[in-house]
């Protein structure tokens, strides 16, 4: 993984232990209830809280009135009692009275209406007046916090893009065409870059301009995927003002603003470039039995954003959440099983979303680590025992996760991708398919990291893209360069497809991916509704759902797999291309869970990595290491015993055990094992367990 910018300062957060705590709302409660919630965030072994994020109003009721006096007391009380604090800037949601003042600063939806104050993130990230309070309140935060010793980093704003993603107002507009004069600089660069002779969508001025609203049909798609990107720089340029103003007045103090995992509308790369610490906020739904799955897809981009640095779980569920069609508790022994995983993927911190549960507003049925019955209540009593277990684990905070294989992340590629009006199909989605293929390199016992496109892709062994629409000449050459020095490069369908304008490469796809792969698509072959295709593939038949392609390959490719039946009967399905040391792959169909299961196995055992033959989703082992010792996470996300062959005997962290040469975990059961750094990636081999055992 890259390194941080050696020109960058490195600013940690200030706090010498892993981060334990959760969202804090004092502003809800009598400071009666503020004594019984540090007595009780003792008890638990609290060390850290965010707070006031949605306080704006209660700190400044009236334009340029401050009421700091509660703020004082509550973080003083915090402090005094060993509880840092992550301290929000307060400008999650803008107060009534200036949305009243200034109604033009509303967000408008794509069919152009107003949405009205009420709930939360009721701005226009392009508001000039927006701006100027947010930069305005945050230099206030800044300079009556700044230097508190209970600061331990800066939490700017809240969950960007969560309600107020796209804007569709006439400042957006406006702010637009800056940004595309900007990226084009003038109409003919637009007008070609647009591709706008189609359908006689010519400009002349750029006033002529506007957000992509309704329209009777098809919007231009490189329209579309232009003001993705304008909307997800728009609320970047917001945040990187809050931290330009911090870092003007705390220049010492950390900055983070919290992500939500796996989010289509903000590209999370650059959003991490600026800031000093990654969070995200988690939810894996409890109704899901493989929702952990997806949740190690999502930490491995965590990790990934900032070159492998620990980042922190800055929010997730004791139990239900109040926002699903129907929210499910999730079970004893989950919240453990769940935060642990947290853990093992990178985290430095378990937070949670929030320490009392609220009495009223929208999410008080949003489950807490104090309940509605408080202290008794089961999610009080798991987390305050998770709280002290997690200091067994305090060697491990600081320490990397270990992994050889990268995945590409690439957001012009997702959001291009999403024009579902203008593609072959609607059921080929970016996301998709890149959870399936590492749900796949999860049940063979692989951590996935994410990786961007254009690399850089040291330190592993397998690079796979499960589809890159957009492709440029950077990408070809570091994937490229990447196989030429020994790397087993795997690309998906519909990959190499048009360029950054959505424009189709010349000779179709893949593109500048051609001499890579040694393949030419001539046709997408999408399939219709309620019909499969088949692939042979060594002695297995891989299922098709949805997609395929017609393909032509070089002399020198390997045809590892044909479609078997159906229009493309006898045609190259999968192939592979030997280059300098390594080996380039192209699969041109989506295949289903368990086809892409022999497929992935051979490409991990090609590359020299191991891959389980007994495959068990629950089960999940995961190395943190620095330079002399491996931590190796045993996990167990089912509610069956399992049990481990392991490599060496080792310490279980959790409970001071040596195990020798097998590790038993029941219902939900964690290990953390210490030992000497190996050579290679730690594994281990599920075993069968005995339904008496």
């Amino acid at each position: 993984m890259p390194a941080p910018r050696a020109d960058q300062p490195i600013r940690r957060v200030r706090l010498d232990a892993l981060a334990f705590g959760g969202d804090y709302n004092p502003d809800q409660w009598s400071e009666q209830t503020w004594h019984e919630d540090i007595r009780l965030m003792r008890e638990a072994g609290v060390n850290m809280v965010s707070l006031p994020i949605f306080s704006w109003p209660q700190l400044e009721p009236e334009p340029g009135v401050y009421d700091w006096g509660w703020l004082d007391r509550i973080i003083d009380l915090l402090w005094d009692a060993g509880i840092a604090i992550d301290l929000a800037t307060a400008t999650a949601t803008p107060p009534s009275w200036l949305l009243r003042a200034h109604p033009e600063m509303a967000p408008w939806d794509a069919d152009g209406h107003r949405l009205e104050f009420g709930s939360r993130q009721t701005y226009c990230p392009s508001s000039p007046i927006w701006r100027e309070n947010v930069a305005r309140m945050a230099r206030a935060m800044a300079e009556r916090y700044g230097d508190h010793p209970g600061l331990a980093m800066w939490h700017i704003s809240n969950e960007y893009g969560d309600h107020t993603s796209r804007c569709w107002c006439p400042e957006s507009a406006r702010h637009f065409r800056r940004w595309l004069q900007e990226r084009y600089g003038d109409l003919d660069g637009l007008n070609e870059a647009w591709g706008v002779n189609v359908w006689g969508q010519r400009y002349t001025s750029w006033d002529h301009i506007e957000t992509p609203k309704r329209a009777p049909g098809p919007v231009n798609p490189t329209k579309l995927l232009d003001f993705e990107r304008f909307s997800s720089d728009a609320l970047l340029e917001l945040f990187q003002l809050e931290i330009d103003v911090l870092r003007e007045v705390t220049p010492d103090i950390a900055v983070t603003t919290n992500f939500m995992s796996m989010f289509r509308d903000l590209d999370y790369w650059d959003f991490a470039a600026v800031e000093d610490v990654v969070t995200d906020d988690a939810y894996p739904d409890p109704a899901d039995p493989t929702s952990h799955v997806g949740a190690a897809l999502n930490y491995g981009l965590m990790r990934a954003l900032k070159g492998g640095q620990p980042w922190l779980l800055l929010e997730s569920s004791a139990s239900a959440t109040s926002w699903r069609d129907v929210n499910v508790p999730k079970a004893p022994g989950k919240i453990r099983v769940e935060s642990l995983q947290a853990v093992a993927h990178g985290s430095d911190a378990v937070m949670f979303f929030q320490w009392r549960q609220a009495k009223y507003g929208q999410e008080k049925f949003h489950s807490s680590m104090l309940g509605h019955r408080g202290e008794r209540s089961r999610s009080f009593q798991e987390t305050k025992a998770l709280g002290w277990e997690l200091r067994k684990l305090e060697p491990v905070r600081g320490t990397r996760v270990r992994s050889r294989v990268g995945l590409v992340v690439d957001w012009d590629s997702w959001w291009g991708s999403s024009a579902a009006e203008s593609l072959p199909s609607q059921r080929l989605q970016w996301a998709q398919q890149a959870r399936a293929w590492h749900r796949a390199l999860y049940a063979l016992g692989q951590p996935v990291d994410a990786v961007r496109a254009a690399g850089p892709f040291d330190g592993y062994d397998v690079i796979v893209a499960p589809n890159l629409y957009i492709a440029e000449p950077e990408h070809a050459a570091a994937l490229t360069a990447f196989v030429e020095r020994g790397g087993h490069v795997v690309v998906g369908p519909f990959s190499g497809v048009v360029d950054a304008t959505e424009k189709v490469h010349d000779g179709g796809a893949p593109g500048p991916l051609r001499r890579l792969l040694g393949i030419e698509v001539d046709e997408q072959w999408p399939l219709a509704d309620g019909l499969t295709e088949r692939i042979a593939y060594a002695d297995e038949t891989l299922t098709v759902p949805s997609w395929s392609e017609w393909i032509e390959a070089d002399a020198d490719v390997e045809v590892r797999g044909v479609y078997a039946g159906g229009e493309l009967d006898g045609l190259p399905a999968i192939t592979r291309r030997p280059l300098g040391r390594g080996a380039a792959w192209y699969v041109s169909a989506m295949i289903d869970h368990d086809g892409l299961l022999p497929l992935f196995r051979d490409v991990l055992r090609t590359a020299g990595l191991p891959a389980r033959d007994r495959i068990d989703l629950d089960v999940e082992v995961v190395t943190r290491a620095d330079d002399t010792t491996d931590y190796t996470f045993y996990l167990n996300h089912g509610r069956t015993p399992v049990a481990f062959e392991i490599p060496a005997p080792a310490v279980d962290l959790l409970t001071g055990t040596t195990h020798r040469d097998r590790i038993d975990l029941g219902r939900y059961g964690v290990a953390v094992l210490a030992a000497p750094r190996s050579e290679t990636i730690p594994t281990a081999t599920p075993i069968p367990v005995k339904e008496d055992a």
